[in-house]
């Protein structure tokens, strides 16, 4: 992992390729996890749980890493994301996504955010 990888990840999410990025840059045993609920193990089981996700956004406003730190085989990048989902709520998620790499993949990955402050009221 170097810096280039993450910034190509980076890139490929903030254009919309969530799906193509999971597939280029997590590892098939890859561990994902939102707070502290029990971790998603695999990345067939990832890619199912990410699609959901994908299908429940009628539209995106904000999708953009503000910030990201890089220390040997370890990444955070801080994620701003605001969309509409399906059901007309506007949400916004400010997370904190804790990364770790073998060589070129992510083999696990967690979301760090305050669940109580992702509905946003208009």
């Amino acid at each position: 992992m170097n810096k280039a990888r993450v910034n190509e990840l980076v890139d490929w999410i903030q254009q919309g390729r969530i799906m193509d990025a999971m597939r280029e840059f997590y590892a098939d045993d890859v561990s994902m996890q939102d707070n502290s609920n029990p971790p998603t193990l695999g990345l067939t089981s990832n890619l199912e749980r990410e699609q959901a996700f994908v299908e429940s956004v009628a539209e995106i406003h904000e999708n953009r890493a503000a910030e990201m730190v890089i220390d040997g085989d370890h990444a955070v990048i801080h994620w701003l994301l605001e969309f509409t989902n399906i059901q007309g709520q506007r949400l916004r998620l400010d997370q904190l996504a804790l990364q770790k790499w073998k060589g070129d993949k992510i083999v696990s990955e967690r979301f760090v955010y305050d669940s109580a402050a992702v509905i946003q009221s208009h």
